[in-house]
């Protein structure tokens, strides 16, 4: 039997790891021994997140504060990572977001700008700092945290979906780039999950984002975690690409049946 590659002592770094998914991620690889460092812009969450995850599995925490939309902030912070913490073994590109749900002709600039500069090129960014050392070490692993949106546009989705569909089209060319190499590239692509997505999506409007998910069982931030740490928990030679996660309920993008 092939062995499955453990995760002791691994270094996984996961950025917008102050709540969701993000922190679901930090939370499912401290069970499973690994180091973490944990990137996002509210570094006091991060601090509290990091004291509970020592209490509760004896965690190594670094945290970091950062918004991976500041290009020389992600240079500076994560290409300058002290000892022990410079080797990262696993990447899970999480901070994203998404702006309103407005026409195209009706939309926000300024909300189009921080969905792409989010989910776009703080992808890039972030990936480009690190991902030069996972090559020269001969190893690691990078996983994209997708959405079904890229993979289907929905209606007002539209520039949440191209940012989406661009982190889909990144990832296979970033697979392409490193044949050759033992690094690994996946992406976990979720339909409705329940986090504070929805929250940030209607800028604080509680009532509205309490109705995307009225009348369904979403799935969690822990559901998504499990599969992360699942891909990066395959044999070496395995490489999951791709893997979309709906609800039960949930058949496409817009397709939903509600109780």
């Amino acid at each position: 039997m092939i062995p499955m590659p453990s995760l002791q002592h691994q270094i996984v770094l996961v950025t917008g790891a102050s709540s969701g998914i993000g922190q679901a991620c930090a939370e499912e690889f401290a069970k499973a021994g690994a180091r973490l460092i944990l990137a996002a812009r509210r570094i006091d969450r991060l601090k509290d997140l990091a004291q509970r995850l020592h209490a509760d599995h004896g965690t190594e925490v670094y945290p970091v504060e950062l918004d991976v939309r500041d290009r020389p902030q992600v240079e500076a912070t994560l290409g300058h990572l002290p000892e022990p913490w410079n080797a990262v073994d696993i990447l899970v590109n999480n901070a994203g977001l998404s702006r309103g749900m407005e026409k195209l002709h009706e939309g926000s600039i300024q909300d189009w700008e921080e969905m792409i500069d989010t989910n776009v090129k703080g992808l890039l960014y972030v990936t480009r700092t690190i991902l030069p050392g996972m090559v020269e070490r001969q190893r690691g692993h990078v996983i994209n945290i997708g959405s079904i949106a890229g993979h289907q546009t929905y209606p007002n989705g539209n520039v949440y979906c191209a940012t989406k569909a661009a982190v889909r089209v990144l990832t296979e060319g970033l697979k392409l780039d490193l044949v050759g190499t033992p690094v690994r590239v996946s992406s976990v692509d979720p339909g409705m999950v329940e986090t504070e997505f929805s929250d940030v999506r209607f800028h604080g409007d509680r009532p509205r984002a309490k109705t995307v998910y009225q009348g369904v069982t979403p799935l969690t931030g822990t559901d998504i975690a499990e599969i992360v740490v699942f891909c990066a928990t395959r044999p070496a030679h395995v490489n999951l690409n791709e893997i979309i996660v709906m609800p039960v309920a949930q058949a496409s993008a817009t397709l939903v049946h509600r109780q």
